[in-house]
C-alpha cells in the first residue's frame, strides 16, 4: 500500500518545468468557438442561418440574370423573325399586270409587259423589294421596248408575294400609214405603233410624191413628234386640227387645217411647234379683228406671220 501511494505522490510532485509545459498545452487547446484541425473555416461572427440567407440571395440574383439573358435572346429572335416577315412581305416574287388606267378598245397582251418588268428586275434585283422600286426608271425601261406604255405603276399586292402593276398607255393624237404600217404619235411627241384606243381622226396625208422606199426620211421620228406636239398645243389654244398633209416636193413642211378656220396654216418642223402655234393664234385673231380673209397663214419664219 505504501508503494502505490508513493508512486501517486511522485506523479503529483513533478518538477515545475514539466507542469508548465502541460499548462501551455492546456492553453493551446481550442475553445468552443475557435479553430479546429481538419474543419471548414467560417467567418467569425456568422451563423448558419446567415449563410443560408446569403445562398438564397445568390440563387435569386443568378436566376434573375439568367432570365434577363433569356429575355434578350428571345427579343432578338422575335426582332429577326419580324424583320424577315417584313422583307418577305415586300418582296416581288411574281409580276402581275392588273390592267390599265383607262378602258381600252381591244384586249391587252399582259404576258409581254410582265416579261419586260421581270427583265428589269433581273437587271436590278434589289428593286424587287417594293420599297426600293423606282417606278420612273422601270417605266423608261419598258417604254424603250414598248413605246406605247407611258408609265408603269405598282398598284397593289396579291397572294402576299405577287405584285400588281397598272399600265398607263399613250393615247394617239395623230396617225400616219406608211410602208404598210400604221404609226401614231401622242401629245408629248412620242411615236409608237401599238394603239389600244380609237384610231385618231387626224391622219397625215402624204402628198410629197416621195416613194415608199424612201419612207425612212419621210416618216422620221422628228416629223411625227412635231405633229403630236403641234396638235396638242393647238388644242390648248382652242383650235381643233382636222388634217395634216405633206405638200408636194417637201418633207419638212406641213399644211394644217383647223376646224371653223378658213385659211390653212403652213408649219415647218425646223422650228419649235409651240412658238408656231402662238404665231398662228395671233395671226387668226388679227384677221378676225380686221374682218379680212386669207387663203393661208405662213408661220414658218420666227416673229413674222405671213398671210395671203
Amino acid at each position: 500500500m505504501s508503494l502505490f501511494s508513493s508512486k501517486k505522490d511522485s506523479s503529483s510532485q513533478a518538477p515545475p518545468r514539466r507542469r508548465i509545459v502541460r499548462d501551455d498545452e492546456t492553453a493551446l487547446e481550442p475553445s468552443a468557438g475557435g479553430f479546429r484541425r481538419n474543419q471548414t473555416l467560417r467567418p467569425t461572427g456568422r451563423s448558419t442561418s446567415d449563410e443560408s440567407a446569403t445562398s438564397d440571395r445568390h440563387r435569386a440574383h443568378h436566376l434573375a440574370a439568367r432570365q434577363r439573358k433569356m429575355g434578350a435572346i428571345l427579343g432578338l429572335v422575335l426582332l429577326i423573325v419580324t424583320l424577315l416577315f417584313v422583307l418577305l412581305s415586300q418582296f416581288t416574287a411574281r409580276v402581275v399586270i392588273s390592267g390599265t388606267t383607262e378602258p381600252l378598245s381591244r384586249p391587252l397582251e399582259t404576258t409581254r409587259y410582265e416579261t419586260l418588268i421581270n427583265e428589269y428586275f433581273g437587271l436590278n434585283p434589289f428593286e424587287r423589294m417594293r420599297f426600293a422600286l423606282n417606278e420612273e426608271t422601270l417605266s423608261d425601261y419598258v417604254a424603250a421596248t414598248a413605246p406605247e406604255v407611258a408609265r408603269v405603276t405598282l398598284s397593289g399586292v396579291s397572294r402576299f408575294t405577287d405584285s400588281r402593276f397598272t399600265l398607263e398607255l399613250r393615247r394617239p393624237l395623230a396617225g400616219w400609214q406608211i410602208n404598210n404600217s400604221q404609226l401614231f404619235v401622242d401629245s408629248k411627241g412620242v411615236v409608237f405603233s401599238d394603239n389600244f384606243f380609237e384610231t385618231p381622226a387626224v391622219q397625215i396625208i402624204d402628198q410629197s410624191g416621195i416613194s415608199p422606199e424612201q419612207g425612212t426620211v419621210v416618216a422620221s421620228t422628228r416629223l411625227l413628234s412635231f405633229v403630236g406636239v403641234m396638235v396638242s398645243r393647238a388644242g390648248e389654244s382652242g383650235y381643233q386640227v382636222t388634217s395634216v398633209s405633206l405638200p408636194s416636193g417637201t418633207t419638212r413642211q406641213l399644211e394644217v387645217r383647223l376646224k371653223d378656220v378658213v385659211p390653212f396654216i403652213r408649219f415647218t418642223i425646223d422650228r419649235e411647234a409651240g412658238e408656231q402655234v402662238e404665231d398662228m393664234s395671233r395671226a387668226i385673231r388679227f384677221l378676225n379683228a380686221q374682218s379680212r380673209s386669207a387663203e393661208y397663214i405662213d408661220v414658218r419664219v420666227e416673229g413674222r406671220a405671213v398671210y395671203r
